[in-house]
């Protein structure tokens, strides 16, 4: 799309990827399944300013001490048997003068990422890279459509947060319980709804289409984002375009994971 035909299109930016180590500095317990683990280190010339922008956290096997290694033309460049696990995150915040990073945790099945911040202690050491690139939507559109489950939280609370004072917000969120809740700042008009699993496992069911086949949409033009896992993503995405008539260009639907997959991720 035409950035100078559309004032609405959303913008992409490159950013230099970088990998860096950091040091775990705290962890806070949000809710019964989520962690914030703050991190700090070198952040100089990080950047992600897109509300969903992802990076890169790496998680080594057994034995081998977390490192910072060059990145050549095929990626990073570890050495043979000390190749990580990859997995992607979105900053939930992060202060380059002061050289913090916070990244929130779902504790979820026994993957390295949910083991890792399961465990995590002061003193140990992460390492991240990136974010590659930012997507940034611009803040003209009449209203917003936010929804994905417990692992979309980082980016819509992002959204929530930067949306200005007299932005309309409609948000559906998918937790286990109400034990999953957390309070989200903000000055924009958010209307907040939570779905609940009640013990079911994430990934089944179809809660979040089911709720926002329910919603009266405000009218005027609106941006949506959907994230989470990517069956749930790709049916609400068809759902706005194909009975709501939302134009395709201003949904983004992520699959941030997939039943019974492992490190499934892509956008459609």
């Amino acid at each position: 799309m035409d950035v100078l035909a559309d004032p609405r299109a959303p913008q992409r930016l490159r950013h230099e990827t970088r990998m860096r180590l950091l040091e775990v500095t705290g962890v806070t317990t949000l809710t019964p399944r989520m962690r914030r683990i703050h991190l700090k280190g070198d952040m100089a010339g990080f950047a992600a300013p897109g509300h969903a922008d992802h990076i890169k956290v790496f998680f080594f096997p057994p034995g081998v001490a977390p490192r910072a290694v060059p990145i050549g033309p095929d990626g990073a460049q570890f050495a043979p048997g000390e190749r990580p696990q990859m997995r992607d995150y979105t900053p939930r915040a992060y202060d380059v003068d002061k050289g913090t990073l916070d990244l929130d945790f779902v504790l979820h099945g026994d993957g390295p990422a949910a083991t890792w911040a399961a465990q995590a202690a002061i003193g140990q050491t992460l390492v991240i890279g990136g974010p590659r690139g930012s997507l940034i939507v611009p803040m003209n559109f009449d209203w917003y459509l936010l929804a994905g489950d417990e692992t979309a939280i980082p980016a819509l609370a992002r959204r929530m947060a930067e949306l200005p004072a007299g932005a309309r917000v409609l948000a559906v969120i998918e937790v286990d319980n109400l034990s999953e809740h957390q309070p989200f700042a903000g000055a924009a008009d958010v209307a907040l709804t939570y779905v609940y699993r009640n013990g079911a496992a994430a990934g089944t069911g179809s809660r979040i289409l089911d709720r926002i086949r329910t919603m009266r949409f405000p009218t005027g033009t609106a941006y949506a984002y959907v994230a989470g896992e990517a069956a749930m993503s790709r049916a609400v995405r068809a759902h706005l375009t194909e009975a709501r008539g939302f134009n395709p260009d201003y949904v983004r639907a992520a699959g941030y994971w997939q039943r019974g997959m492992a490190d499934a991720q892509q956008d459609h």
